[in-house]
């Protein structure tokens, strides 16, 4: 597969192919129904949010405890992880993993993305929604839109002004940038509350400002400026590379989609997406997400039904010849990277 291939017609996020008969899918999505994988997983997501709502209690107690103190960068490295498993628990009520209804989903999702975190939950949903139905399409992905990074050599040859100055070190920068990234998710979910992708603007706004009121508020009610400061580069640095470390290895450097070629929805899943091997403690650190593939596959299955998911569907792809891409956490890294400083090259030369 190349860079010249592109992707079908759009699906919706939640069950997306699952109606497709007759297709190569719907033999997968058998077998995956059978084996009982699709089934909720209360007792499950009940202890999971449960241990990270007494992290996020225990964060605020240490924070409390311990006042103006330089002790306080140690709670914020530890709230700084505590931050990426409340991303990771938004991202699966979004995708109506943990409730069956949609309305209890939401509920949850502008609970723990707006006021726990100072993440639109509307934005980002429509965001990932855009994601989950063309992964790696130029044009459709907003995950690979040119933004500060550029993402194909087509990219590159368009870049300008910060895009294309940032692109020539762009996988030297890319760590680096990441420390940005919980900056900018609430940024751009400010920005976004006068956009349509926010059906409750009112509502997710008032979610937004409480957040930073009582986030800012304690950190320099509390804390002295000079402490404050640094206590929230070192939170959302931390946040924002944590949310990158998990993110990047699922697409990055795998066959980016252009126009030209149509694919069906398993091929387009799982060409676009890359697995990531790695026992119990990859699992926790990227919430699921190591399954990438079918996590695409299957957006609304439970995280503890992916794993068993995962040997059905690499099976059933080697009896396609379908390439199944499964790595290391390093070797995923470092694949993105190569890929990036690749991309950039255009921007290296003279002519680019």
């Amino acid at each position: 597969m190349t860079e010249s291939t592109v992707l079908p017609v759009d699906p919706p996020m939640q069950g997306e192919g699952q109606k497709q008969r007759g297709s190569d899918f719907s033999e997968l999505s058998r077998r995956i129904a059978e084996a009982g994988l699709l089934r909720r997983r209360p007792l499950y997501y009940t202890v999971r949010f449960g241990l990270v709502a007494l992290a996020l209690a225990g964060c605020v107690g240490a924070f409390l405890a311990l006042g103006d103190s330089w002790g306080q960068m140690f709670v914020a490295v530890a709230l700084a992880v505590v931050f990426g498993q409340l991303g990771l628990a938004a991202h699966d009520l979004a995708h109506q993993q943990v409730f069956s209804r949609r309305r209890a989903s939401e509920a949850g999702g502008l609970l723990v993305a707006d006021l726990l975190l100072g993440m639109s939950y509307g934005w980002w949903m429509n965001k990932h929604t855009r994601h989950h139905a063309n992964p790696n399409h130029e044009g459709k992905d907003p995950d690979v839109s040119p933004d500060i990074l550029v993402w194909s050599h087509r990219q590159a040859h368009k870049a300008r002004g910060l895009p294309r100055f940032v692109g020539r070190h762009q996988a030297a920068l890319f760590f680096p940038l990441l420390t940005l990234e919980g900056l900018n998710l609430s940024f751009s979910s400010l920005r976004a509350l006068k956009g349509p992708s926010v059906k409750r603007p009112a509502l997710e706004g008032t979610l937004l400002v409480a957040h930073f009121v009582i986030y800012f508020g304690g950190l320099f009610t509390l804390l002295s400026p000079a402490k404050a400061l640094l206590f929230l580069a070192v939170h959302q640095g931390l946040f924002g590379v944590y949310l990158g470390s998990v993110f990047a290895p699922n697409h990055k450097g795998m066959p980016m989609i252009e126009e030209g070629t149509r694919l069906d929805f398993l091929r387009r899943q799982v060409l676009t997406s890359r697995n990531v091997r790695g026992g119990a403690l990859v699992d926790v650190f990227m919430g699921g997400l190591n399954h990438q593939i079918e996590h695409h596959l299957f957006p609304s299955m439970p995280t503890p039904a992916l794993a068993r998911a995962q040997v059905i569907t690499e099976r059933y792809c080697a009896e396609l010849g379908i390439p199944y891409h499964r790595t290391g956490l390093i070797a995923s890294h470092r694949e993105a990277l190569r890929h990036l400083r690749s991309v950039g090259e255009p921007l290296r030369t003279p002519a680019g």
